[in-house]
């Protein structure tokens, strides 16, 4: 072991201190599955030494400790670290043919994959959370709902989470032509390329639904993939697809940039922490859904 076991006690010497050990080695469930054994390396583990540029353009904490402070501070038990990510993706991707519609990934690892739509909320809180516990997700944004303030947007992609198309005035597709489909879509995917750099791959059509013509004009337009979800998150709870109500390997969630007039007084990062504990009692981690397809 040598190195990485000295560099392990460090980090478990850091983690005692702020109180910590106990979350990691510990696990609950609230369904009738039996929930494994969280790995002992969880995301407040990961830190490196290097202070990285917080949402200000200051230097954040350094380190695991700092890590596992922040998780202190949002009131949150790390979570367990992902696994590394595939070396062959489960879902491949294609620029031409029919694309596929997709509600999770299929794999074996007790990982599931956030996703934040519309941007209609821009909570500075948000962006240090993601700063300090840097959970990966993915956003779908609407032009109609970020147009006040690209720039919050950009600061949450360099943290490393990726940008995607929602639409441009966030319309029920179905109730719509394929030219007025294409215009919704292509014109969103023109304006994220043109803001942040990178047409997107993936298209979340609004409310979920969607028609041929929508999967003809994501094609047309460049996304790879429709993304659906299995789950939804309100204020304290996530709603279910599946009738047994409980996280799945590879599931995809639903979540929204809203804020206290939306969830009845609850801010964005509450939800947040709510939804990083529903993930977690269930003995599941995040990982990056950009990584698996």
């Amino acid at each position: 072991m040598g190195a990485n076991s000295a560099g392990w006690r460090r980090i478990a010497g850091a983690l005692l201190a702020a109180g910590l050990i106990p979350g990691l080695i510990s696990g609950c469930s609230t369904t009738s599955e039996a929930t494994p054994a969280v790995p002992r390396q969880s995301h407040a583990a990961k830190g490196s030494a290097k202070a990285t540029d917080g949402p200000d353009g200051k230097g954040s904490r350094d380190g695991a400790a700092g890590t596992a402070a922040a998780y202190r501070r949002w009131g949150i038990t790390p979570l367990a670290a992902p696994p590394a990510p595939p070396k062959t993706k489960p879902v491949t991707l294609r620029a031409d043919g029919d694309i596929p519609v997709i509600s999770d990934i299929p794999v074996k690892d007790r990982v599931v994959f956030i996703t934040v739509d519309d941007g209609a909320e821009k909570d500075p809180k948000f962006l240090t959370m993601m700063q300090e516990l840097r959970i990966p997700f993915s956003m779908f944004l609407t032009d109609s709902a970020i147009s006040s303030d690209y720039g919050y947007f950009e600061r949450l992609r360099k943290l490393g989470n990726g940008i995607h198309n929602h639409t441009l005035t966030h319309p029920n597709l179905r109730t719509l032509g394929a030219a007025a489909q294409k215009r919704e879509i292509c014109g969103q995917q023109d304006k994220l390329t043109a803001r942040y750099g990178t047409g997107p791959r993936l298209l979340r059509p609004p409310y979920g639904n969607w028609n041929e013509d929508t999967r003809a004009a994501a094609r047309a337009c460049g996304a790879q993939a429709i993304v659906l979800w299995r789950e939804s998150m309100q204020i304290r709870n996530m709603q279910y697809q599946r009738g047994d109500k409980k996280l799945h390997p590879g599931d995809i969630i639903l979540a929204h940039f809203r804020g206290p007039s939306d969830l009845k007084g609850t801010t964005m990062t509450e939800m947040t922490a709510h939804l990083l504990r529903r993930i977690q009692e269930q003995g599941f981690t995040v990982a990056r859904l950009e990584d698996y397809l």
